[in-house]
């Protein structure tokens, strides 16, 4: 199941989000990468972030954001396994 790089852009996007806090928004300023900006725009269309340029989760956001905190977690715990 390949990830195309605009799924990447916005995962990258949403890893800065804090996912045990959803009083915790973030914003992206016009200064970011391109692929960064278009990304977030693509989360606020996807009513998954607030606002255009960050803001916070919505519900369906905070949803995804635990489990996209979980595979972190999995993939990382993975990580140091075979380290």
């Amino acid at each position: 199941m390949p990830l195309s790089n605009d799924v990447l852009d916005e995962i990258r996007v949403l890893t800065q989000f804090n996912p045990a806090s959803a009083l915790e928004g973030i914003k992206v300023h016009h200064t970011a990468s391109p692929d960064t900006i278009a990304a977030t725009q693509r989360l606020f269309d996807k009513d998954l972030i607030t606002l255009p340029d960050g803001g916070y989760l919505t519900s369906s956001g905070q949803e995804v954001i635990r489990h996209l905190d979980s595979l972190v977690t999995v993939l990382k715990g993975k990580e140091a396994v075979s380290s």
